[in-house]
């Protein structure tokens, strides 16, 4: 493991931001706007119901699809043994696809924005200390790229809020259509103007699946892997990353720390930025 990255390549949601209200609210409005229930009001425990199964969605598409489920009388339990499955099996059911769905969400944000951007906004939460990290980071010489499900413009808007203005090309949203190990794979081989030529790569993420899936890549051996414990991810998850010998569960105080203190196994301490 490099004493610093050349690239610390982030995901967005459950790693930088917090979104859990704005997604219910944006959610429930492509879900009236899909399924036309008879009432447009949720139910008083749908979106704890909601939130609490967060982990198991991986792009805005399902969201709706898992308020479907759970407004069709699916149980948290039954939805988090097998939702990818369920989740394709229930748009199906309702003769609707992936990209209708997320049509649907991506256009209530947009209204949103373009109405009250101000309301849509407020919405969001970002982590503790992460922001002044990033940009301590960045100060240090550290080459910052999010890479997200999340389209780029929606991001963009979020961290411009906090005066994070970020480049072309540090901001790899849905709009790649890609899996992140193709866009690591990307960046390892053709590094962005402004990384070094010879590039050591950090990715910190809150999927589980997502790094496990970078793990497979020979390719990408010598990227670091790091959990995000503060994001969207369950306790089986977490128990699993620090069982893991190659990606290392990381928490919130450990990523607004000093590097020396990320979880490492090989790393010489000598010429870190404090």
């Amino acid at each position: 493991m490099t004493p610093t990255p050349d690239i610390l390549a982030l995901d967005f949601d459950g790693v930088i931001c917090d979104g859990l209200i704005e997604y219910f609210q944006s959610a429930w409005q492509a879900y009236c706007q899909l399924f036309q229930p008879a009432s447009q009001e949720p139910a008083p425990d749908l979106a704890e119901d909601f939130y609490a199964l967060r982990p198991v969605i991986e792009t805005g598409w399902e969201m709706p699809i898992l308020l479907h489920g759970l407004c069709s009388g699916l149980s948290r339990e039954a939805i988090s043994a097998d939702w990818p499955t369920m989740a394709h099996q229930l748009i199906t059911e309702a003769g609707l696809d992936s990209k209708t769905a997320s049509t649907a969400v991506d256009s209530v944000r947009d209204r949103w924005i373009q109405t009250d951007l101000d309301d849509w906004l407020s919405q969001h939460r970002f982590y503790p200390g992460v922001i002044a990290q990033v940009q301590h980071l960045m100060e240090a010489g550290v080459y910052l790229i999010i890479i997200s499900t999340k389209e780029g413009r929606f991001i963009q808007q979020l961290l411009s809020q906090q005066g994070l203005n970020l480049g072309a090309g540090q901001i790899l949203g849905k709009e790649v259509k890609q899996p992140k190990y193709i866009t690591l794979q990307q960046i390892q081989n053709s590094p962005p103007i402004g990384a070094a030529a010879s590039v050591s790569i950090w990715f910190v993420e809150d999927r589980l699946k997502a790094l496990e899936l970078v793990e497979k890549q020979s390719d990408l051996s010598t990227v670091e892997l790091f959990l995000a414990d503060w994001g969207y991810n369950t306790p089986a998850e977490k128990n699993l990353a620090e069982q893991s010998e190659r990606i290392h569960r990381l928490s919130l105080s450990q990523f607004t720390a000093p590097l020396t203190a990320w979880p490492n196994r090989h790393l010489d301490l000598r010429g870190l930025p404090e």
